[in-house]
């Protein structure tokens, strides 16, 4: 079995462990979350330098990916479950009383994996830059990530984040954008058009990269190229393509799956189109 191909199996997993945790508390996130499960299991599996033995809210000499749209905290706990960080059968917990694993990652529960608290939008570019500016001044080599809804991106902070880190040359940082076109009213073009984001980056001075989200071929080969031929001058921003509810085929082609859970019915069908690869947690 090729490496790419063991990434999709591990991606099959993480999205039958997101149908099954909205499921059973019906509450939950599960469409932007299934788009984004071929990108987390690569970023955590092979793209970033991090120590999954040990977590350090410091992240000296690490990687560190800051998932800004918090709400797609079901993919998120997932990989760090299936990838050793959390206890797999922890999955049970998700947005439960006193669970570590509540809706949007909280740093106060302590949790491997999670540094900032995430979900109130259009934040994790701004303490991305942050993070990046420290491990510069630290002469800490290692790069930031920063994941974002393209809804998101509607946020004014956002633009100032981006402002700064073009202008002051923070060459660390590779922001990516969920670019699924849907956010919780409906598609983007509706609520309020992006325009041309390719332009738009340009113009704040990021080099502009884009990808399919939901091709692991070419998210793995995008994100490693991106690591080795970062600009000596400027931050890059990542334009990725992926599909809402991924993998269900009833929750694809929709807003509605942004924060609906499936019931039973609807369960078993999503289940019955994703492979069992590492085997299901326990409830």
């Amino acid at each position: 079995m090729s490496n790419i191909e063991n990434l999709q199996k591990i991606a099959s997993q993480v999205r039958r462990d997101i149908v099954r945790m909205v499921h059973g508390v019906q509450s939950g996130h599960p469409g932007g979350s299934l788009g984004c499960a071929d990108f987390l299991t690569a970023m955590y599996y092979e793209i970033m330098d991090y120590n999954r033995e040990i977590f350090n809210m410091d992240a000296v000499n690490e990687d560190v990916l800051i998932v800004s749209n918090g709400h797609i905290s079901p993919a998120l706990y997932s990989v760090l479950a299936r990838s050793g960080q959390i206890p797999v059968d922890e999955l049970a917990s998700f947005r439960k009383i006193e669970s570590r694993l509540q809706g949007h990652p909280a740093t106060m529960e302590k949790l491997p994996g999670i540094r900032i608290a995430t979900g109130s939008l259009g934040q994790g570019l701004s303490v991305s830059v942050g993070i990046a500016l420290a491990k510069k001044l630290n002469n800490d080599k290692n790069k930031v990530f920063c994941l974002m809804g393209d809804g998101e991106i509607e946020e004014g902070q956002v633009w100032e984040a981006a402002m700064y880190a073009g202008a002051h040359n923070i060459n660390n940082l590779v922001g990516v954008i969920d670019y699924n076109g849907k956010q919780i009213d409906g598609s983007t073009d509706d609520v309020l058009p992006l325009g041309d984001l390719v332009a738009k980056f340009e113009s704040f001075d990021w080099e502009v990269k884009e990808m399919n989200g939901n091709d692991m071929f070419d998210v793995v080969n995008t994100m490693k190229q991106i690591q080795s031929t970062m600009n000596n001058s400027k931050p890059v921003m990542v334009l990725m393509r992926t599909e809402m509810g991924m993998g269900v085929d009833f929750m694809m082609g929709t807003h509605h799956w942004h924060g609906i859970p499936p019931n039973d019915e609807q369960l078993q069908n999503a289940l019955s189109q994703l492979e069992e690869t590492l085997g299901d947690y326990k409830v």
